[in-house]
């Protein structure tokens, strides 16, 4: 990776990351709170869908993109941006999923001003904000919220996704004891 791309993918990771003791990053807080989530729920599905561990840590890596099951990552949104390109030329967009949430583009494509801004980390996180609020609106919890998130038809998959999302949740409960989930 060159000196410049390494420089934007700090920059991203310090807004995108957090450190032991400190909050839910900026960028987490903004989106939750224009939907009225709690950040930690926000952050806790952003690595459970795209999270990586990087240098020690697990971070959530925003350009990330699942092709039929088989999730990949890039290091920086233009590379991102081309693989999605070429995943949506030769698969159903049901099959893609993109981002920091890991945005399904066969329904939720039309969110979206193209396929590439589903990987502005931002955009994405607005997007995951307001979906994970429609099935905390429809199941009144937030673990269930996020078992429907994953997987709205519910099934098997959406309850090992639960059970994942409540530890990463919990975790990140004891790390930002400031920020209780209601």
């Amino acid at each position: 990776m060159a000196a410049p791309q390494l420089s934007a993918v700090a920059l991203m990771l310090t807004m995108l990351s957090v450190q032991a003791g400190e909050r839910v990053p900026a960028a987490y807080q903004q989106a939750a709170h224009h939907t009225g989530i709690p950040p930690t729920v926000l952050f806790a599905i952003a690595l459970q869908e795209s999270g990586v561990h990087l240098r020690g840590r697990r971070l959530p890596w925003p350009w990330t993109l699942n092709i039929a099951g088989s999730p990949s990552r890039f290091a920086t949104r233009q590379k991102a941006c081309q693989a999605l390109l070429q995943a949506l030329s030769q698969y159903d967009a049901k099959r893609v999923d993109a981002g920091l949430g890991q945005i399904n583009l066969g329904y939720h494509g039309q969110r979206f001003s193209s396929p590439c801004a589903a990987l502005d980390p931002e955009l994405n996180l607005a997007v995951t904000a307001v979906l994970l609020q429609a099935h905390h609106t429809a199941t009144g919890d937030w673990v269930a919220a996020a078992g429907r998130y994953h997987r709205p038809a519910g099934g098997l998959p959406a309850a090992r996704y639960r059970v994942a999302f409540s530890r990463q949740l919990h975790q990140l409960q004891v790390a930002f004891t400031q920020d209780p989930v209601p």
